[in-house]
């Protein structure tokens, strides 16, 4: 769990994502298209990602992508999507330091 925590706080936006993932490929392409440089764990490509993967499921995420902003757990998919969609994701990328306009 520390090692999770000392990854996520390092940088504005962290994804756990694995490389066969089109929700996290969805994921990932949003966050680019608005001109965010997140920092991408493929989890299936890492080592030690499966204990990187046991320590996320262990805080209720247990499936990819696993997106932190500003070293906060935000959620999954269909939680970046609703962010999104309600407008409230842009801005929070941006008090995270993870856009600047």
């Amino acid at each position: 769990m520390d090692r999770v925590n000392i990854m996520v706080s390092e940088r504005p936006v962290v994804i756990f994502s694995k490389s066969s993932c089109i929700l996290s490929y969805s994921n990932k392409s949003l966050f680019t298209n608005f001109g965010v440089n997140p920092t991408i764990y493929e989890l299936d490509e890492i080592v030690r990602g499966g204990e990187i993967e046991q320590a996320l499921s262990v805080r209720g995420h247990s499936k990819v992508p696993i997106v932190f902003i500003g070293g906060e757990l935000v959620g999954g998919a269909n939680e970046i999507m609703s962010l999104h969609l309600k407008r409230n994701l842009k801005p929070m990328l941006i008090s995270a330091g993870a856009l600047w306009v």
